[in-house]
């Protein structure tokens, strides 16, 4: 994979945890339940690290890390999150289901990438991540009442 193509691929995968970290905003707003509120602060702050990793490769790279404004399937995804979440925490949970269950697989898709091996190592863990994330959330959902 040429400089070029790394640095899209970067950028693609900021985008989406970029988008992943509204998405939280707005379930953890509608979320009553301390234990998942808790889980969900900490998995929004995985996505900032994992933005936070992959942007420092991108500097390494010579690119240029894109604004952490979500686009417009950002704002659809938060859109979606937040109508969800409304119905609160069953609502969120449903919608952060859907939205990690996207995450896990574009971090799985890019897991199958001819990234150099210091990249292909965060986006394992990133993708670690994400199957720990959806993984507790569809646990949760068999527990919360509706």
């Amino acid at each position: 994979m040429n400089r070029d193509d790394i640095l899209n691929n970067l950028e693609k995968l900021i985008h989406l945890d970029v988008d992943a970290t509204h998405a939280y905003d707005q379930a953890i707003k509608n979320v009553n339940e301390q234990v998942i509120k808790d889980k969900l602060i900490q998995f929004q702050a995985d996505h900032r690290k994992h933005i936070d990793l992959l942007s420092a490769k991108m500097l390494e790279l010579g690119g240029t890390p894109p604004e952490l404004s979500s686009d417009f399937k950002g704002f659809l995804i938060s859109g979606f999150t937040a109508l969800r979440s409304l119905t609160g925490t069953k609502g969120a949970l449903e919608a952060m289901e859907t939205n990690e269950k996207l995450t896990t697989s574009r971090y799985e898709e890019a897991c199958k990438m001819d990234f150099p091996v210091d990249i292909t190592a965060i986006v394992q863990q990133n993708y670690a991540d994400e199957q720990r994330h959806l993984a507790f959330v569809r646990e949760a959902l068999q527990t919360v009442k509706s």
